[in-house]
């Protein structure tokens, strides 16, 4: 983390305009009726002109302070970390909202900045944007969001991506919070009402890693009926409120206990290198609760379009098979905290595209935090595919 840096971050701004019904995005460029985003283009200082670029977009985090972009541009790669207009606040955060932020980064990466090349490298949340934006690229479909607004992917005329790199990545963020969710919450109003049979990190729970296998069918089952439970109330309010008419058009609400999942406290299910009782979010029993966790906080819309296990359109497996010209290199860290085991295969029966490859990592958690000899291993993989697919010349200084 402490290495000195060889390459200079250089800030990106990029606006367009688009016409909203009703404000999104707090602040000036998210009610003047023009979308604002925010990045960093990392340039090596010993090779500040390339043809390629690795574009990192994550759909609500910002990745320039991960250690990868940072490693790549160390050793002559040029970097995209590309925030979408939802960073650092998802709350409102609708995906189709976010391919089209995407676009206009891969546009510019073409158009102004001159790379004939552009890969995606989708890490954690960003590898299923990737593939939903590589699939719309390919193969657009899209003409609204799952609440029903307009938003016309079929018109955006977005430019393919040349490769995708899929790391530490899952199957989406549908999924995986519905993998997360816990299911002994019997009233969103009321998160201390609870079904014990089901409250795996109360002490009086009956149920006690390690969990058997029956159990684990009925947590799964639950954790699916509560999130297809709150889809059907977002779903009732949004037409309520459209059937008033009287101005309020949105509304916002929490989400209570979504980091509940037995494979955190049970190694046995699902195994892979990851620490027990833990998740990248820390203590699993404690970020169950935090403010911090994930959908935390949400509006109706974005529930439905990024959050809902049924109508999400940006789930990995329902881009996967759009994808059918682009070369994919799946990068698995086989001691990932975050990232079930069970997905990336999944993803990988899934891309249609033949020229697909995946390839583990031992001992790699999600961040590389502290594994400088497992982040090194990830950027030679990345370089070596890259190279062979004849999307970067092979001059480029190899990792020391």
């Amino acid at each position: 983390m402490n290495e000195p840096e060889s390459f200079d971050r250089v800030p990106i701004i990029l606006t367009f305009r688009e016409t909203s019904t009703f404000a999104q995005t707090y602040g000036f460029a998210g009610t003047q009726g023009f979308v604002a985003l925010e990045g960093q283009r990392f340039i090596p200082r010993a090779r500040p002109v390339a043809d390629t670029v690795y574009l990192f977009m994550h759909p609500s985090s910002t990745l320039q302070l991960l250690p990868m972009p940072a490693a790549l541009a160390n050793i002559g790669l040029h970097v995209i970390c590309a925030a979408s207009r939802f960073a650092k606040n998802d709350s409102a955060l609708i995906m189709e909202k976010v391919c089209m932020d995407l676009g206009a980064y891969v546009r510019w990466a073409k158009e102004v900045c001159g790379y004939r090349k552009v890969i995606l490298v989708g890490w954690s949340g960003g590898g299923s944007l990737s593939l939903f934006y590589q699939s719309q690229a390919e193969d657009p479909t899209i003409t609204h969001t799952p609440a029903g607004d307009p938003c016309d992917l079929t018109a955006a005329n977005l430019t393919p991506a040349d490769g995708i790199v899929f790391i530490a990545a899952h199957l989406s963020r549908a999924e995986t919070i519905t993998e997360w969710l816990d299911p002994s919450v019997k009233d969103e109003m009321n998160p201390d009402d609870r079904e014990l049979e089901f409250d795996i990190y109360s002490p009086h729970c009956p149920n006690k890693p390690p969990f058997n296998p029956e159990f684990v069918r009925r947590f799964r089952a639950a954790q699916i009926a509560r999130n297809r439970k709150i889809t059907e109330t977002a779903k009732q309010l949004l037409s309520v409120l459209k059937q008033r008419n009287d101005g309020e058009v949105e509304r916002g609400f929490v989400v209570h206990r979504t980091m509940c999942d037995v494979r955190w406290i049970d190694p046995t299910i699902d195994p892979n290198g990851r620490k027990p009782n833990h998740c990248f979010l820390g203590e699993p029993r404690v970020a169950n609760t935090a403010p911090a966790g994930l959908a935390r906080f949400s509006t109706l819309r974005s529930w439905l379009s990024m959050w809902s296990y049924d109508l999400s359109q940006a789930k990995g497996t329902l881009s996967a098979p759009r994808v059918k010209r682009t070369p994919v290199l799946q990068i698995v860290n086989e001691a990932d905290e975050a990232v079930p085991v069970t997905h990336n295969p999944l993803i990988y029966q899934a891309l249609a595209t033949p020229d697909k490859e995946m390839i583990t990592i031992p001992g790699a958690t999600h961040y590389y935090l502290g594994q400088t000899e497992q982040l090194n291993k990830c950027i030679a993989l990345l370089r070596d595919w890259s190279e062979r697919k004849g999307l970067l010349e092979s001059s480029v200084s190899s990792v020391s």
